[in-house]
């Protein structure tokens, strides 16, 4: 099995280079861990299984998505996102980045 390191952490901002809309990680998985059912109908560019997967809240949106790594690059503006979940996860915007002072499991 080979193993991947993640290109993005928890807190980065991001931008999805398909769709065009900012966010920011809140979780990272090392491959996919949807349904097979949800990859087949969502996921149309196939995107690969075995690389890392990321939670992203969306900015200007009330949502979080799933993406894979390979749709996503670093959101260089250093804009906080506007997502009414941020709280969930983070305790503050610092230098360009989401971090949290609590720990979640």
């Amino acid at each position: 099995m080979r193993v991947f390191k993640a290109k993005f952490t928890v807190g980065q901002l991001v931008v999805h280079n398909l769709f065009n809309y900012r966010g920011v990680i809140v979780d990272v998985d090392p491959g996919y861990q949807g349904t097979e059912e949800w990859y087949n109908q969502i996921a149309l560019t196939r995107p690969p299984v075995d690389k890392p997967w990321y939670t992203v809240l969306v900015h200007n949106a009330s949502y979080e998505t799933y993406v894979a790594e390979r749709n996503l690059d670093i959101d260089d503006s250093q804009t906080p996102v506007n997502n009414p979940m941020l709280a969930e996860y983070f305790d503050e915007f610092v230098e360009g980045r989401y971090v949290t002072h609590h720990r979640n499991n």
